[in-house]
This record gives C-alpha cells, sequence and structure tokens, in this order.
C-alpha cells in the first residue's frame, strides 16, 4: 500500500511540475514560481506527517 501511495505522489509531482514548466514557458513567471513552490511543498510535506 505504501509503494502504491509513493507512486500517486510521484505522479503528483510530476504533473503539477509540468504544469510549472508550461506556465514558465506562457511568460507567466510569477505564476510558474508559484506552483513550483507548490510542488516543493508536496515533496517536502510527506516528511512531516505521522502514520
Amino acid at each position: 500500500m505504501q509503494l502504491i501511495t509513493y507512486i500517486v505522489l510521484f505522479g503528483i509531482i510530476a504533473y503539477t511540475f509540468g504544469f510549472g514548466v508550461t506556465l514558465w514557458k506562457e511568460k507567466q513567471k510569477l505564476s510558474a514560481v508559484a506552483v513550483f513552490f507548490l510542488c516543493l511543498t508536496i515533496i517536502v510535506l510527506p516528511f512531516f506527517t505521522i502514520i
């Protein structure tokens, strides 16, 4: 079950990062930075949860 969780989490991170890259290419740099920060938060957040 934990493996499935990590696979889904990686998929969400990849999708969010790709969306940030798309925003960056469309010259919406402030929005892209916000999405990259969200992606970083998604990466770090599981390390602070109590299971």
